[in-house]
């Protein structure tokens, strides 16, 4: 990303948790992009208790939120499963995309707010783990205009397939976008 943006914030522990999803995702009023390379039913600190992220992104839904998901793989067994619990999601709200070549970990929320760093969409990660379970981590987070559109158009190449057409590894691509 060559613009120079003018605040970005460098966050580790439980400042990830608190920022990233806290303060944005749950805010989130239209979209939630997220590209991760390890995808759980984590859970979040929601006004004091802990709920799991699909019930809370099930009702995100119902307010007209929408998520595009970039993940490395299919999602574990138990996330499948847990999601089919909730037609929203698998409806029109939730749209996913598996890349093996993923390794991406960053979330955009109404292209507004940004966050690129090494923690996946786990509880270990961006979840809500205690401070001695969760990984050590480290991401940066801005509402620069300027890099959160860049980090905006950099998910949007990837989710229309613009790396594709070249790519190496199409032949173990469950569905190749183009």
């Amino acid at each position: 990303m060559a613009n120079r943006c003018k605040t970005v914030r460098i966050l580790s522990g439980s400042a990830l948790h608190e920022t990233v999803i806290e303060d944005h995702v749950l805010n989130a009023v239209s979209t939630v992009w997220i590209a991760t390379a390890d995808l759980k039913d984590m859970h979040v600190r929601v006004g004091g208790k802990f709920k799991p992220i699909l019930n809370v992104f099930d009702d995100m839904a119902a307010r007209g939120v929408t998520f595009r998901v970039v993940h490395s793989a299919l999602p574990s067994s138990y996330f499948r499963r847990t999601i089919e619990e909730f037609p929203r999601l698998t409806g029109e709200a939730m749209e996913l995309q598996v890349c093996p070549r993923s390794h991406m970990k960053l979330v955009v929320v109404d292209g507004h707010f940004g966050y690129c760093g090494s923690a996946n969409f786990t509880g270990a990660g961006l979840g809500a783990k205690s401070t001695h379970k969760r990984n050590l981590e480290v991401g940066v987070v801005s509402t620069d205009p300027g890099w959160v559109g860049e980090l905006e158009s950099l998910f949007d190449r990837f989710w229309i397939g613009e790396h594709c057409d070249a790519c190496r590894l199409r032949d173990i691509c469950p569905d190749p976008v183009r």
